[in-house]
């Protein structure tokens, strides 16, 4: 059976259509005409489908729900990823290892661990991240943005783990307990400061007399103490000083 004739073609990129509507959709592309406009926002679309598929974003209509727990979505496609999360579906492999992923994002961010890829920039530093969302927590290192608030005395974060490690000051949760003895601590940084009591472990040294030390702290206090402009203090023997004042005497009346 012979295919239709596309007789309706485009005089500036010549592509040919077999409708004349679909001629003159096409036809936007080159001139940049939106005529379909979003009421809720003002967006403006070349294509009806595309208003239309917009649209759902906007609190209220889902009209795509998942046939399994019942989530529902504005669009098909966000289903269809959803989907994959119940059944054992990862059509999308790594052409290096022998990892597969549900969606292909999942993908393309896996494969930077092969390649060392880092596109993510800051401006501010020019340090370089493969994850988007490692790049937004170090940014907010460089502004005073603290989206991440204590519920129990409103103190703010930039960063998520770094609350989580602040609220439990607030509880009797420990959960980095030393293996030799037992005690519990709130932080990682606290455990590995106390593993040093068993270990005997002395990272911090002295760069001018060459002692070392188990914490930060105590390497600071000693180079206030013992070095002065990169000599050491020689300290004296104590002497006993005895001040002798004289006695005036009585004024006579």
């Amino acid at each position: 059976m012979p295919t239709p004739a596309k007789q309706h073609h485009c005089s500036q990129c010549g592509k040919r259509f077999m409708q004349s509507s679909h001629l003159k959709d096409h036809k936007r592309i080159h001139t940049g005409e939106k005529p379909f406009q979003c009421s809720q926002c003002g967006k403006s679309f070349t294509h009806l489908g595309y208003l239309k598929s917009h649209a759902r974003r906007h609190p209220g209509e889902k009209p795509f729900h998942c046939s399994q727990c019942g989530k529902r979505f504005s669009m098909s496609s966000n289903l269809k990823k959803h989907e994959r999360i119940h059944s054992v579906e990862k059509p999308f492999h790594c052409s290096q290892c022998e990892n597969s992923f549900t969606q292909l994002g999942q993908l393309e961010k896996h494969k930077r661990i092969h390649t060392g890829e880092k596109p993510f920039l800051c401006s501010h530093c020019g340090k370089s991240f493969t994850q988007s969302g490692t790049f937004k927590s170090h940014e907010r290192t460089h502004s005073v943005e603290k989206p991440f608030q204590c519920s129990q005395c409103g103190k703010a974060f930039a960063q998520s783990g770094t609350l989580k490690s602040h609220e439990r000051t607030h509880s009797v949760e420990k959960p980095f307990q030393c293996a030799q003895c037992g005690k519990g601590f709130t932080q990682m940084g606290s455990l590995k400061k106390h593993d040093r009591t068993h270990t005997g472990e002395k990272p911090f040294q002295c760069s001018q007399c060459g002692k070392g030390f188990t914490q930060i702290g105590s390497l600071k206090g000693h180079e206030r103490t013992q070095h002065i402009q990169g000599r050491s203090l020689i300290t004296a023997p104590s002497v006993k000083i005895i001040l002798i004042y004289p006695v005036r005497a009585p004024e006579r009346t």
